[in-house]
């Protein structure tokens, strides 16, 4: 069936199933926008479990959804609102307040480039849902007494603008006494050292993910990666039963751009992740009577998080694309070094990516080009074995070697180009740099949509233009209106679609049409200098 279509048919074919593949990822993938659980209740059934002779990682992962399904305390209720709040961390940045259940209550970015869809400060830690560095002990009186003995702070305020300071947290139990000393860094980590005064069994949680920017094709989840190299994604919604992990480097609960992050674990460190009722992972971790680590609860900025730990840039990640979009992000961000601008830094970008596409979208163009040259010939051909479909085929198939023509040449280079388009789509949609990132004119956002349309029709209206000038040699109406559609849909898909993504493509197609205006005018020189070179022939003989 193949050899009966023609290139331009297959590369209409390609491009209509790669919008196709779009959608249904997205439908197959939609963000999820969740109500928060408070799954600090997880390690109940735990507890109960362990008293009956059964360790943490014997427990039945049916029991699970049971655990995790109790109502909070009622103290945990209290300790959500400001009242329960005993320290204030500030500085120009951020704000973050620690509760009276020793935990990381709230964390407001002050940026206004960093403001949530509703143009408010973005908050970091969500209201409900378990919170970091609460601690869940495996006796279950002493939790239960743990929820109702409010922690006592040595400062009620402190200041990292110019030097990091250290607040101690002590809760002080009827046999039992908990230190938390953590030290509070302007860059938005901190370290922290957890010690108990009596040998208890004991977990740390991560907390949950924020809950900022919800975008199709984006990840939200928890991140685990372990000293191998391996980085385990456990996205909202597949979270299935228990999972135990070991030589872990970063445990990481994220959304689009921002994360809460743990790190700095001894290698024998157990980190456990379980699911809440909504299949959401839950992580948290096995502590020691004298615990240290470090955390961070910020945005996921490249350069921010390699000053503070370069293992933590693992924590960006990208999908199934990590492989290509890493380096695209390595590369983009030197080309800011140069240009200063992100929106530059972009168009420079999408220069070197057609340069180094241009002997395979060369190859493609001047392919179709051939096709289109020799369709009448082919046409004839038809029509002279119309009855004889295997004479036909190989009659087709001496004239595409003769003329050197691809049948496939026009349409390969497009379905190479489709991983690279991704690859780029996740940097660009995965990139906080670009928040409030101008590049000129009306574009002062390259992380948020156009909203004057203009960068989106501009793509579509240069899409257009270069379907035009792009040879084609449809023999089906239908299908060359269907084509023809392709401009409009790209641009209903792009309307939404961050600026910095938006400009990539429209500069491509500019690209794209330049490089198609070389191949065209090639092929008109060497048909000119055909005709001349016949004639002189011709006058010659006569």
């Amino acid at each position: 069936m193949l050899e009966k279509m023609t290139p331009n048919q297959r590369l209409m074919i390609a491009v209509v199933l790669s919008v196709l593949f779009f959608v249904a990822y997205t439908a197959i993938f939609p963000p999820e926008q969740l109500e928060g659980v408070d799954a600090n209740q997880a390690n109940i059934q735990n507890t109960k479990n362990a008293q009956n002779g059964q360790t943490s990682s014997q427990i039945n992962i049916s029991k699970v959804e049971d655990a995790v399904s109790h109502e909070i305390s009622t103290n945990e209720k209290i300790a959500q609102n400001d009242l329960s709040t005993i320290v204030t961390v500030k500085s120009n940045k951020f704000t973050l307040k620690l509760d009276t259940l020793g935990r990381i209550s709230s964390k407001e970015l002050l940026q206004d480039k960093y403001n949530d869809e509703d143009d408010k400060h973005a908050q970091l830690i969500p209201p409900t849902g378990p919170k970091p560095l609460f601690i869940r002990f495996l006796d279950s009186n002493l939790n239960e007494e743990a929820t109702r003995v409010p922690y006592s702070a040595n400062v009620a305020e402190i200041s990292v603008e110019d030097n990091s300071q250290k607040v101690t947290l002590t809760q002080k139990l009827s046999n039992l006494t908990i230190t938390k000393e953590i030290i509070f860094y302007s860059d938005g980590h901190y370290d922290a050292k957890i010690s108990l005064s009596d040998d208890k069994r004991y977990f740390v949680y991560l907390g949950q993910r924020p809950r900022i920017t919800e975008k199709m094709m984006t990840v939200s989840g928890a991140m685990i990666y372990t000293d191998d190299e391996i980085v385990t994604i456990i996205e909202d919604g597949d979270a299935a039963g228990r999972k135990t992990f070991s030589g872990v480097e970063l445990i990481s609960a994220f959304d689009q751009y921002s994360a809460t992050i743990m790190y700095g674990f001894a290698k024998d460190t157990n980190i456990i992740v379980e699911r809440d009722k909504e299949d959401n992972p839950v992580v948290y971790f096995e502590a020691l009577k004298n615990m240290s680590f470090s955390g961070y609860i910020g945005q996921k900025e490249y350069k921010t998080l390699y000053a503070i730990n370069p293992v933590l840039t693992n924590a960006i990640e990208y999908g199934w694309f990590t492989f290509a979009s890493k380096p695209l992000f390595q590369l983009l961000s030197w080309l800011h070094g140069i240009f200063g601008n992100w929106g530059w830094s972009i168009v420079a970008l999408t220069l070197i990516i057609r340069v180094v596409l241009y002997p395979l979208t060369y190859k493609g163009m001047v392919s179709m080009q051939k096709m289109k040259d020799i369709s009448p010939k082919v046409k004839e051909l038809q029509a002279k074995y119309k009855g004889d479909p295997q004479r036909m085929n190989a009659a087709v198939m001496d004239l595409y070697k003769k003329h050197g023509a691809n049948p496939l040449g026009g349409c390969l280079p497009m379905l190479l180009q489709i991983p690279v388009f991704f690859a780029i789509y996740r940097v660009l949609l995965n990139a906080v740099e670009l928040q409030g990132a101008s590049w000129m004119l009306w574009v002062d956002d390259l992380s948020r949509m156009d909203s004057t349309f203009i960068l989106p029709i501009l793509m579509g209206a240069s899409m257009y233009y270069q379907q035009k000038l792009t040879p084609n040699n449809f023999t089906d109406p239908m299908q060359e209106k269907i084509f023809k559609f392709l401009p409009i849909i790209f641009t209903f898909f792009f309307v939404t679609f961050p600026s910095g993504l938006v400009l990539y493509w429209f500069v491509n197609n500019l690209f794209s049409i330049a490089q198609q205006f070389i191949v065209n005018q090639q092929f008109k020189n060497a048909k000119e200098a055909e005709i001349a070179a016949h004639k002189h022939a011709e006058k010659k003989n006569d």
